[in-house]
C-alpha cells in the first residue's frame, strides 16, 4: 500500500508541475519552426521545385518513322522485270535533335532559382507567426497581472465588507457605503471571470501557432524585457537588408532575370541529326541517307513570342522595385510613428510607477488606518480604494498597449 501511495504521489505531483509548465517566447519559436505546416508546405514547395528543375537537361525524344520510300502506286512495278530491278523501297527513319547546352544551363538556374524564393519566404512567414504568438503572449502577461491586482481587490473589498458589517452592529458606521463595496465586488468577480476566459483564448491561439494540442495547460512568464531599439535600426539601408519581404522581392527580380536569360536562350540555334535506312524492292541495292539539321528560332516571325515574354519580365521587375520601395516606406513611417508611440508610454508608464500610484497607495493606506481607528468613513476608503483601483488598470493598459507596440517594432526589423 505504501508504495501505490507513493506511486500516485509520484504522479500527481507531475501532473501538477506540467499543468505548471512556464513557456516562454523562445520555446513557442522553437516549436513553430518545428512543426507549423506552413513552414513545412513552402519546404516541400522548394524541394518540387529543385526536383524539377533537374529536367532542364533532358533532351528531345528521338523520332522514329517507317514506311513506304519512293515506291509507285502499281504493284507490278515493284518486281523484278527484263534485267531490271524492282522501284520503291521500305524505309527506316530516325532523328534525334540535340538541346543548346547554354540554353539548359539558362533554364536550369531559372528553375533552380524558384526554390530559393521559397526558402526564403519561409522567413516571411516565421516573422508574421513570431508576432501573432509574441502578441498573445504579451496580452497574456498584462492580463496575469491585471488577475494579481484584482485578487488584491477582492481581499480588500471583503476586509471592508466585514469590518463595515461589525461596525454596523455596534453602531459605529453607516449601512450605505457597504452595499457600493458590495456591489464593487461583484463586478470585480464578473471581470475575473472575462480575464480567465481571454486567458484562455490566448491560451488556445498560442497553442494554435505551435500545432499541438489546444488543451495543453501551461503558464507565461510575466517577466518582460523592454527592447532598446536604437534609431538606425529603421534606416532605408536597414530595412533592406533585414526585412525578409524585401528579401523574397530582390529573389524574384534575380527569378526574373534568369527567366529573360532563359526565354532569349530558347533563340540559338538548335542541331539535330537525321539517319535514313531504305531496303528496297527485287534487288535494289540497300541506301541510306544521312542529314544535318538545325533549328533557326531567332528568325523573325517565330521569336515574338520568346522576345514578347523576356520584355515583359523587365516590366515585372520594374513592378517589383516600386513594390520594394513602397514597402520600405510605409515600414520607416511606422517605424518611427510606432517607436514615438512607445517612448511616450514608457514616459507615461514611469509617471505611473513613481508618482501617481505611489501616491494613490498612500492615501489610501491613510485612509485605511483612519477606518481601523474608527476616525474615518466606509465611503472614504472605498472612494480611496476606487481610485487607486482604477489607476491600476490604468496603468495595465498602458503596459499592454506598450508591448503591443514592442512586438510590432519587432515584426517591423525582423527581431526573433
Amino acid at each position: 500500500m505504501k508504495k501505490i501511495s507513493i506511486t500516485l504521489g509520484l504522479l500527481t505531483a507531475f501532473f501538477i508541475s506540467d499543468a505548471q509548465q512556464i513557456l516562454r517566447m523562445q520555446d513557442i519559436q522553437s516549436a513553430i519552426e518545428q512543426k507549423h505546416p506552413a513552414l513545412k508546405m513552402l519546404d516541400a514547395q522548394a524541394r518540387s521545385m529543385e526536383e524539377e528543375a533537374k529536367g532542364a537537361y533532358s533532351w528531345m525524344p528521338p523520332e522514329l518513322g517507317a514506311g513506304f520510300f519512293q515506291t509507285p502506286y502499281s504493284p507490278r512495278y515493284w518486281k523484278y522485270m527484263d534485267g531490271q530491278p524492282g522501284m520503291g523501297a521500305f524505309m527506316v527513319s530516325v532523328q534525334q535533335m540535340f538541346p543548346n547546352k547554354k540554353s539548359q544551363n539558362a533554364e536550369f538556374a531559372y528553375l533552380n532559382a524558384q526554390s530559393l524564393v521559397e526558402k526564403q519566404r519561409k522567413d516571411v512567414v516565421m516573422n508574421e507567426l513570431i508576432f501573432a504568438a509574441r502578441k498573445n503572449y504579451y496580452d497574456w502577461v498584462v492580463l496575469e497581472k491585471k488577475m494579481k491586482v484584482l485578487e488584491e481587490n477582492d481581499k480588500l473589498l471583503r476586509f471592508m465588507m466585514q469590518s463595515a458589517e461589525i461596525r454596523y452592529k455596534n453602531g459605529l458606521g453607516k449601512i450605505s457605503a457597504y452595499y457600493k463595496a458590495k456591489a464593487a465586488l461583484s463586478n470585480i468577480e464578473n471581470k475575473q471571470l472575462m480575464l480567465r476566459n481571454e486567458m484562455e483564448q490566448k491560451r488556445i491561439a498560442i497553442n494554435t501557432i505551435m500545432n499541438r494540442d489546444r488543451n495543453v495547460i501551461f503558464e507565461v512568464d510575466t517577466n518582460y524585457v523592454w527592447f532598446d531599439f536604437d534609431k538606425k535600426m529603421f534606416s532605408e539601408d536597414a530595412l533592406k537588408q533585414e526585412r525578409s519581404d524585401i528579401k523574397v522581392i530582390n529573389k524574384n527580380i534575380e527569378v526574373n532575370n534568369l527567366e529573360r536569360t532563359a526565354e532569349l536562350a530558347k533563340l540559338k540555334p538548335q542541331f539535330g541529326i537525321r539517319y535514313d535506312h531504305m531496303t528496297g524492292w527485287a534487288r535494289q541495292p540497300l541506301m541510306f541517307t544521312v542529314m544535318g539539321m538545325v533549328k533557326l528560332p531567332l528568325a523573325k516571325w517565330s521569336s515574338k513570342m520568346n522576345r514578347a515574354k523576356a520584355e515583359s519580365l523587365v516590366w515585372q521587375n520594374e513592378a517589383l522595385k516600386n513594390q520594394q520601395e513602397m514597402i520600405i516606406n510605409e515600414a520607416v513611417g511606422m517605424a518611427e510613428s510606432n517607436r514615438s508611440e512607445l517612448e511616450a508610454k514608457k514616459k507615461q508608464m514611469a509617471l505611473y510607477e513613481n508618482q501617481i500610484i505611489p501616491a494613490l497607495r498612500r492615501n489610501f493606506q491613510t485612509m485605511q488606518l483612519a477606518y481601523e481607528q474608527n476616525t474615518g468613513e466606509l465611503f472614504e476608503l472605498f472612494d480611496a480604494w476606487e481610485s487607486l483601483n482604477m489607476t491600476q488598470m490604468d496603468y495595465l493598459d498602458q503596459l499592454q498597449r506598450a508591448l503591443e507596440i514592442q512586438a510590432e517594432l519587432m515584426k517591423i526589423i525582423e527581431i526573433k
